[in-house]
């Protein structure tokens, strides 16, 4: 009986052996490609292209109970460092506290950092290359303002005011215009910080420049200090003034600050002196209001280090009370 192939078998054998080697040739093609993606799919070669989607910020809404006049003054920086995130949207104040050494500028630094909304970064120009010339001081108030300036003090993310403090023997004199023109430009408060009593102030000078050399605080520097043991030791020390250049010194620490105040006086400013602060704490609630933060109880953990009598802080005490007495300068040999 003669056996018949099946008709698929009859199909495959009418075509000819050129068009079954291309079937074959298209069939293994295919199945190098489908491996290839298969590959690639598992993570030996990836390549995704993402949708281009852009985002569009939306602009920030007006803080409630902001009057007109502080538009200007509220500033929403964008870090080049990180995201502000939740906070982008929450206005800052840019201050600078104005001041001289040895005038209560730490210790009124100290209640501003207290404040969980105020980031005031220390004496940033004590440092001479950042001052060494305009463009060295602006970028580093840029720096300052954008809020890519990290110190102990930082809370950039969600400050509502960030400054700090400015020596006016750090450059601030010498290059006033540029700087008056800056901080008219980027809306900058100004608070000025001096000591009504000049001879106190000379004391803690001459005192501070002492303990540079002696140190004696266990062989270390300081001039600040935390507790009343190691304030009574750095008290101890008794400055001999020189009683012929005293007026002259007196005489000019005033004329600076004067001068200070009417180079920014178009700047929005206020001004504040270090004996108002120690007598009258609620100033720093004037403070609080002027840097647009909302109110908080500050405190400091310093410690006051000359507290005694100027008559038994000063060697030569009977030379300068001579000295001073019917100049305009008299009341310095009283108490605050």
């Amino acid at each position: 009986m003669e056996t018949k192939d099946s008709p698929d078998i009859k199909s495959f054998k009418k075509f000819p052996l050129t068009l079954r080697l291309v079937v074959l040739v298209v069939a293994v093609v295919c199945g190098i490609y489908i491996g290839t993606i298969c590959l690639e799919q598992k993570g030996l070669r990836t390549s995704i292209n993402l949708l281009d989607i852009t985002v569009f910020k939306q602009p920030c809404s007006r803080p409630s109970g902001v009057q007109e006049w502080e538009l200007p003054y509220l500033h929403y920086p964008e870090p080049q460092n990180y995201s502000r995130e939740e906070c982008a949207c929450n206005p800052v104040l840019f201050f600078c506290i104005v001041s001289m050494q040895r005038s209560g500028s730490g210790w009124f630094e100290t209640f501003l950092n207290s404040h969980i909304n105020v980031s005031s970064n220390g004496e940033i120009f004590s440092v001479g290359k950042r001052r060494a010339n305009v463009s060295s001081i602006l970028e580093t108030m840029d720096t300052v303002y954008n809020l890519d300036w990290f110190s102990s003090a930082s809370k950039n993310e969600c400050s509502a005011a960030v400054g700090f403090k400015w020596m006016l023997n750090q450059g601030l004199m010498e290059h006033h215009e540029e700087i008056e023109e800056y901080f008219e430009r980027r809306r900058v408060s100004i608070i000025f910080l001096f000591r009504r009593n000049l001879l106190r102030r000379m004391i803690s000078v001459l005192a501070n420049s002492y303990d540079k050399d002696a140190k004696p605080l266990n062989g270390s520097h300081k001039s600040h200090v935390h507790s009343a043991s190691e304030a009574k030791i750095l008290a101890k020390y008794r400055p001999r003034i020189n009683v012929t250049l005293l007026i002259t010194e007196l005489k000019l620490t005033k004329e600076t600050a004067a001068k200070a105040i009417t180079y920014f006086k178009n700047t929005r400013h206020i001004v504040l002196y270090y004996e108002d602060l120690v007598n009258n704490r609620t100033k720093l609630k004037d403070v609080q209001e002027f840097l647009r933060v909302p109110h908080r109880d500050l405190e400091s953990r310093q410690v006051k280090i000359h507290t005694a009598p100027l008559s038994k802080q000063i060697e030569n005490w009977d030379e300068v009370q001579k000295a001073l007495t019917g100049t305009p300068y008299q009341s310095f040999l009283h108490k605050d």
